[in-house]
């Protein structure tokens, strides 16, 4: 069955379409008038034609398959026909254009023949489907995260002429701007390293959002009451996922800035001159904080909601007093989680690229210099790539610390057997440390984005407050006249592409999330944990990193991308493919065995297994990758800043280019549009999923 496909593919890819990419649209089909011209002919009439000679081997390989298909030749055929379509592209004649249609339609048939190959062997039960999806994702994550990663090290130790040089790299990362070090930066001070300035706003970070995050979720899991206050800190809680990342920003800016709020009215009832204090490190932290708590909430939650209540009534049956269980109890139980969180908040901080460009003033940071140095007058690639590395090697060392500090002890909490034990109350001093952190949290976070909202409805913050609705207008004005409605405000164009983007990239994004989630839970083979590691490794990497591999990786033939949509969809699928994956785990270890294992015997394939047995039981784990994916797509900016072009303009870079040039009521009016599309979109998947139950008990504390 694949044989019969891979030959169809590769008579397509190599007789009908296109071998080399082209300059305009494939989809246009403009390609059909000149079919038989340099640019637009397949691959057999670049050989024939144009003397491309070095595709005669690919076009002999479908003549092999024809008169031997002995397992030995499909797999040898399918490994050459692969290597080989890709090595002429980057060895052989590296002067060709990028592969187009045709070569991506012979790679994919080299795929389905290796897939057959593996499963004639033996491997996973003869399972082609299985062998298929474990080919075709590794091929996709070396593609498209592996392959980068390796590009951005080799810009790192290249001279300018391409040279390999160790001394362009130690020079690049040697430099007095990057190490510099002065105590006065561990309390916001300048004249210190850009490296160092982002590793202590990124530890402080990681510190602040884990326990500010830890008191809200003690809030609303283990006080009695507070019902507002909890449901509120709930809706607060998927603000930052459905918001771009520089709101909170911007809302501080209108509130503490030079023409902000709280200083107007200092200013006018004390006094006390304007001043800027909020640029630099301590605006840029406050921001983060309030940005990125909210997710270190939700990693927490659950872990507070999994300690277990009979451990804890274990230590209140020994005589220990409520301080002295949650010390030694219920606060070692949520270690890992804590450590998560800190890992989280601090990978979080060292990606930020919208809150240190809004408000990093003369504090820089290693994701604006990045940027800089690839969009600014320098244009220094080399120093982009060992920035990138830099940043990189901390997200790194905090992943494995992390891991390393956690592996070692075990904090299982949740068995086979029955939990029917109670929550303990928490401890005075804690109880009163929740809530003095919470009510000046929430209260200060509903503030920021009124601020924010309601600057997209006055002229000029600070100057004058007249409502209007201009900026709504001159974003998103329509027109209707006798050729039909004319969308003539200024952001429609990047509200188009990131709606098209992220459309495209969330389902492709959860399928193959859960496709390695299935392999990696379902199945054993040789190599599964780098395999795993592998569709984990983009959680670990910057979004600036991402951005800046892809430019070094497809920016040139033989995958050459840049300045279209498909790459800025790539960017999408992989950069969020973590979260499919990990959730597939996770709903996956909730599904007994015996369920394949029954459909296996009934006669069904793989294929059929999941799709008809395994998939249906994973609604909660498609829905959220489905929904993570596309508002992640939405949003994200630090990933995609090196990506758009001109005709490829997304939201978040729209965003960005209002807020440099200060046209913060343009910025904010798109911010309040975007916050209402994911608002409606999130309320719709939480009707449909509903929310989980337990099945606890519950203890009517009093307090």
């Amino acid at each position: 069955m694949l044989v019969r496909a891979t030959l169809l593919l590769w008579a397509m890819g190599l007789c009908l379409l296109p071998w080399y990419a082209l300059q305009d649209s494939f989809f246009g089909l403009t390609w059909l008038k000149h079919w038989l011209s340099e640019q637009q002919s397949p691959a057999l009439l670049q050989m024939l034609l144009h003397k491309r000679l070095w595709l005669l081997p690919l076009c002999a390989l479908p003549l092999l398959l024809l008169y031997w298909r002995h397992t030995k030749i499909v797999i040898t055929a399918g490994v050459l026909g692969f290597v080989y379509a890709l090595a002429q592209g980057f060895v052989l004649h590296t002067g060709q254009p990028g592969m187009g249609a045709g070569a991506l339609c012979f790679l994919a048939g080299a795929v389905l023949l290796t897939a057959e190959g593996i499963a004639r062997l033996g491997y996973f039960r003869g399972d082609r489907f299985v062998a298929t999806s474990l080919v075709g994702i590794t091929i996709l994550v070396l593609l498209f995260v592996f392959f980068p990663l390796l590009r951005v090290l080799w810009a790192g130790v290249v001279d300018p002429q391409g040279a390999l040089s160790f001394t362009a790299f130690w020079q690049r990362f040697a430099q007095a701007k990057l190490w510099h070090l002065n105590l006065a930066c561990l309390w916001g001070g300048s004249g210190c390293g850009v490296a160092w300035n982002t590793l202590y706003l990124a530890l402080w970070c990681g510190l602040g959002t884990t326990f500010l995050g830890l008191m809200l979720a003690l809030i609303v899991t283990r006080l009695p009451g507070y019902r507002r206050i909890k449901q509120s800190l709930r809706v607060l809680s998927v603000l930052p996922i459905i918001t771009p990342p520089f709101v909170i920003g911007l809302g501080l800016i209108m509130l503490f800035g030079r023409s902000g709020v709280v200083n107007q009215f200092l200013e006018w009832a004390f006094g006390i001159p304007q001043t800027r204090w909020i640029y630099g490190m301590p605006g840029v932290l406050l921001a983060q904080l309030f940005a990125f708590t909210p997710v270190a909430f939700l990693v927490l939650i659950g872990v507070v909601e999994g300690v277990s209540n009979s451990l804890e009534e274990a230590a209140q049956s020994l005589h220990a007093s409520p301080w002295q269980g949650f010390k030694t109890v219920t606060l070692p139980l949520m270690i890992p989680g804590l450590g998560n969180a800190f890992l989280v908040g601090f990978i979080e901080s060292i990606a930020d690229f919208g809150n240190p460009v809004v408000l990093g003033g003369n504090f820089s940071v290693l994701s604006t210099e990045v940027y800089f140095a690839i969009v600014g007058a320098q244009l220094d690639q080399g120093k982009a790539a060992v920035y990138s590395l830099i940043l990189l090697a901390f997200a790194l060392l905090a992943f494995f610390l992390q891991q390393s500090l956690s592996h070692r002890k075990s904090f299982v909490t949740i068995t086979g057997k029955g939990d029917s034990g109670l929550p303990s109350p928490l401890p005075r001093r804690v109880k009163r440390l929740a809530i003095a952190t919470a009510i000046p949290w929430l209260t200060l976070t509903v503030i920021i984005y009124g601020m924010c909202l309601l600057g997209g409805f006055t002229k000029v913050w600070g100057r004058d407050h007249t409502l209007t609705f201009d900026h709504f207008i001159k974003a998103f004005d329509f027109t209707i006249n006798q050729h039909g409605l004319l969308f003539t405000g200024a952001a429609w164009n990047s509200l188009w592409n990131t709606l098209q983007f992220s459309l495209a990239a969330a389902p492709l994004s959860a399928i193959i999330g859960l496709l390695a989630a299935y392999l990696i839970a379902r199945t054993q083979f040789l190599g599964q944990r780098a395999f795993e590691f592998l569709t984990l490794l983009s959680f670990a990497i910057p979004g600036t990193v991402i951005g800046v591999a892809y430019i070094f990786a497809f920016n040139v033939p033989p995958i050459e991308l840049t300045g279209t949509g498909v790459i800025i969809v790539l960017c999408f699928i992989f950069r969020n493919l973590p979260v499919g994956v990990r959730g597939g785990i996770a709903a996956f270890a909730q599904l007994d065995k015996s369920l394949d294992e029954a459909s296996s015997t009934l006669g069904a394939s793989g294929a059929t297994t999941f799709r008809l047995v395994l998939l249906p039981l994973l609604k909660s784990a498609v829905v959220g990758a489905l929904v993570y994916g596309f508002v992640r797509s939405m949003t994200t900016v630090s990933a995609i800043i090196f990506l758009v072009s001109g005709e490829t303009e997304v939201a978040t870079t729209y965003i960005i280019g209002r807020v440099v040039n200060g046209d913060y009521g343009v910025s904010i009016a798109y911010c309040a549009v975007l916050i209402l599309l994911m608002i409606t979109v999130i309320w719709g998947i939480q009707k449909l999923v509903g929310t989980r139950e337990l099945g606890r008990r519950q203890l009517a504390l009093t307090g």
